[in-house]
């Protein structure tokens, strides 16, 4: 319902969008200002070991969780406050993907594909499943993901075919059923967690990979 849908999630999936910025690095830093792949692979590298170096101390050192939480909290879920945050998992998400867009044009031109879509598309169904959602399932809504599924084909089909050589890297116009693919690959993802000897991955760190994965195999 409406009401379920709070200004610390909005606030926080505005921060989360910022992440956006990841994949545009990884696609377009090489071919705009001509920086190697391999160098935007160890810069993502390089974030996320910093990212995780915060929350060493943000989990080890009462005085620094103090400040973190004090300047993050309202924007953190209750399980992140004793684990990694979401954040990280995004960086090492991403660091999965820079390290298959160095294998040719079309894996480039698929993680920043991929990346975006599920940057955005996971923002949407959080959004969509808290204002809307009735149908759950685990913690997840069926509305949250079909709103996630609506915005990967409306964006896919739409806007990525109109980004600065985005068709060129493809190598042709992206089809209809490569749409519904891709999108369907990030969306159920996103919705069916990996369970993995009774430990739940965090769909930031593997839904990228495997999707970018899912768009070369089917390109």
């Amino acid at each position: 319902m409406i009401g379920e849908l709070s200004k610390e999630e909005i606030n926080r999936k505005l921060l989360h969008l910022l992440a956006i910025i990841l994949p545009i690095v990884i696609f377009y830093l090489p071919i705009v200002w001509g920086i190697h792949k391999i160098l935007v692979c160890c810069l993502i590298f390089i974030l996320l070991f910093f990212s995780l170096l915060i929350e060493y101390y943000r989990l080890r050192v009462s005085s620094f969780a103090l400040w973190f939480t004090n300047s993050f909290g309202s924007m953190m879920r209750a399980e992140e406050k004793n684990q990694l945050t979401g954040a990280t998992y995004v960086l090492g998400g991403s660091s999965v993907c820079s390290v298959i867009s160095l294998y040719n044009e079309v894996a480039a031109v698929s993680c920043f594909l991929c990346l975006t879509l599920f940057i955005l598309g996971d923002a949407v169904a959080a959004i969509v499943g808290k204002a809307f959602g009735r149908i759950k399932v685990g913690n997840k809504t069926v509305e949250g993901g079909v709103g996630c599924f609506l915005f990967c084909v409306l964006t896919t089909g739409f806007i990525f075919p109109v980004l600065p050589v985005f068709t060129e890297f493809w190598g042709s116009d992206i089809s209809v059923l490569q749409v519904v693919l891709i999108s369907a690959s990030i969306a159920i993802l996103e919705f069916f967690p990996i369970k993995f000897r009774g430990f739940i991955l965090n769909d930031n760190l593997y839904v990228p990979g495997l999707s970018s994965v899912i768009a070369i195999m089917i390109r």
